[in-house]
């Protein structure tokens, strides 16, 4: 075994490369000719020779070198390869001053953003900055307890926001999980309370499917005294049965009138990122009468770039609330119809009444499903499908307008 004084002394003649000293259990220093010094601990692992690096003679002394070396021996003798050990230790090392709730938070946020739309990642940064930060921002995340986290989503849940809650919830999740991938946190706390919380059930988008109702509210509309372009927009929602933002910021340039076809870009899709940039346009087969809605209202607002702007504005579109206020004057509040629900009035009613493939219905609505061998629908398919359920349907809410020809859901 060597001796410090052996340490001190030990040198390697210039004609060799380097000289080795060894101590006990495969521990040795190595002197190069230029006189640096280096400790070094030679094993095998499944059969494999290795050395781990344990640091410069004298920074590290004899006796620290041994201790190291008895540490790597434990580790092995439990399973784990010290020279892995190493590397872990120096991965967390380097995020040991980084590992609050805050810094761990944007971190995960920041590698996150690019996929994520723009409403997204509102949503993600305010869940984070009003319901988390100010309760443990500053915390190590490995130190904070389950406890500490039902805590403050349970002041979520008081505000009555009990959806909010549980969004909440799964961001803290996700920050978590990503503190565990990075070495700051041993586990995932927020698995722990997801069973403390209220239940939240969603809300359904009120949607009328009663063919003598739906006649009614389709002539309510037809008979709507407000603007023409509001008046357009309102007779389509029902024709078309696509998501409110698609048709209110619709353009010009998206319509082929002589085609009767709708071409609604990916990137005005509600979808990921990636969906948004790389992902086909949504094809949209036109019945007669949106076609001749759109042609009434060309003189209108074919000047534009879009087809139902705003009072204020012919470059920003009719807001949310337009077609909601519309409905409302019409006696149709959020409880009887919404906008967004004649997409359930329709998916519905195609299904049930006309017995049209729900795989043509949900092409239609952009809904991303997949085929009977398990394949994503291509949403250029089932277009002649599609033109022809549209005309069906046109026709069909012409019909219940005039009260005539009503068919009844079928017996169960």
């Amino acid at each position: 075994m060597l001796t410090d004084a052996q340490c001190r002394n030990a040198t390697c003649p210039p004609e060799k490369k380097r000289a080795r000293f060894t101590d006990a259990a495969g521990m040795y220093l190595e002197v190069s000719p230029a006189g640096s010094k280096r400790w070094f601990l030679k094993y095998s692992a499944a059969g494999v020779e290795k050395r781990l690096a344990l640091g410069s003679y004298p920074g590290v002394s004899l006796t620290a070198a041994r201790k190291a070396r008895e540490a790597a021996k434990l580790n092995k003798s439990e399973g784990r390869d010290p020279v892995q050990v190493r590397k872990v230790e120096k991965l967390k090392a380097i995020t040991a001053d980084a590992d609050t709730f805050k810094v761990t938070a944007l971190e995960w946020y920041e590698m996150k953003l690019s996929s994520w739309s723009s409403h997204y990642a509102i949503r993600e940064k305010r869940n984070l900055e009003k319901d988390l930060f100010p309760h443990f921002g500053a915390r190590r995340i490995g130190d904070i307890e389950p406890i500490e986290l039902l805590a403050a989503v349970r002041q979520v849940e008081e505000r009555g926001a009990l959806d909010v809650a549980h969004r909440v919830l799964t961001t803290a999740g996700q920050v978590w999980r990503y503190a565990v991938a990075t070495g700051r946190a041993q586990r995932d706390v927020s698995a722990d309370i997801k069973g403390a919380l209220k239940p939240h059930h969603g809300k359904h988008f009120a949607a009328i499917t009663d063919p003598v109702k739906l006649g009614e509210l389709i002539r309510v509309i037809r008979g709507y005294q407000g603007g023409p372009i509001v008046r357009a927009a309102l007779q389509l929602a029902p024709l078309l049965f696509q998501r409110p933002g698609e048709l209110r910021a619709a353009a010009w340039a998206e319509f082929d009138l002589d085609a009767a076809l709708w071409t609604i870009p990916a990137a005005r899709m509600k979808r990921r990122v990636e969906g948004k940039k790389n992902g086909d346009p949504h094809l949209v087969p036109l019945p007669t009468q949106a076609v001749e809605i759109l042609r009434k209202l060309h003189p209108i607002t074919g000047h534009s770039k879009l087809c139902f702007y705003g009072e204020r504005s012919h470059d920003r579109p009719i807001s949310d609330n337009t077609l909601r206020a519309a409905l409302l004057t019409l006696g149709y509040g959020p409880d009887k119809q919404s906008v967004h629900g004649f997409r359930a009035t329709a998916r519905t009613m195609l299904a049930e009444i006309h017995d049209i493939d729900p795989l043509v219905i949900e092409a239609q609505l952009a809904h991303a499903v997949k085929d009977s061998n398990g394949r994503s629908y291509n949403r250029t398919t089932y277009l002649q499908h599609r033109a022809n359920m549209m005309q069906l349907w046109a026709d069909y809410l012409d019909k219940l307008a005039k009260g005539a020809d009503v068919i009844q859901f079928k017996a169960a």
